[in-house]
């Protein structure tokens, strides 16, 4: 489900939500973003539309504050991961 770029995406950066890392190889970074029902995202605006999909409440808040939440990974090519 999760390609190779996203899953090191997150095997990398976890620490930034976490405060120790919950995956230590990559198949348990991998089984992780399954249990979690991570998704990835194609552009700032769907990561803005996942987030309204989800009730969380963005009002005042600009792209910058949005892609800078901590369950926002910034895949590197365009697309995000985003940890529920």
């Amino acid at each position: 489900m999760f390609d190779e770029k996203t899953v090191q995406c997150f095997l990398e950066n976890q620490l930034q939500l976490y405060p120790e890392k919950v995956a230590e190889t990559y198949e348990e970074a991998e089984n992780f973003l399954e249990e979690c029902m991570a998704v990835v995202v194609d552009s700032v605006r769907e990561v803005w539309e996942f987030f309204e999909e989800e009730g969380v409440d963005m009002e005042g808040a600009g792209e910058e504050e949005i892609l800078e939440a901590d369950e926002v990974f910034e895949i590197g090519d365009g697309r995000y991961l985003i940890i529920e």
